[in-house]
């Protein structure tokens, strides 16, 4: 997932994928804990995925607030 992309995002559609990102992080650090992890390296990448997603919704308030003390 590119950052271009996610900042195409609503804020409802930013918040549904952080959410969905973050039960796939929880399962997969469970398949890890009990040795049946496959894909080692699907942790990083949700881990950075869900770090862009945390990053646009901040830009987004950010942007919001400013407009809004104009």
């Amino acid at each position: 997932m590119k950052i271009e992309e996610v900042r195409g995002l609503k804020e409802a559609e930013l918040a549904r994928k952080a959410e969905e990102l973050r039960r796939e992080r929880f399962q997969l650090r469970v398949q890890q804990q009990t040795g049946q992890l496959e894909k080692p390296s699907r942790l990083r990448e949700i881990r950075r995925a869900i770090a862009k997603i945390e990053t646009a919704r901040t830009e987004n308030r950010h942007a919001a607030a400013v407009k809004g003390s104009k």
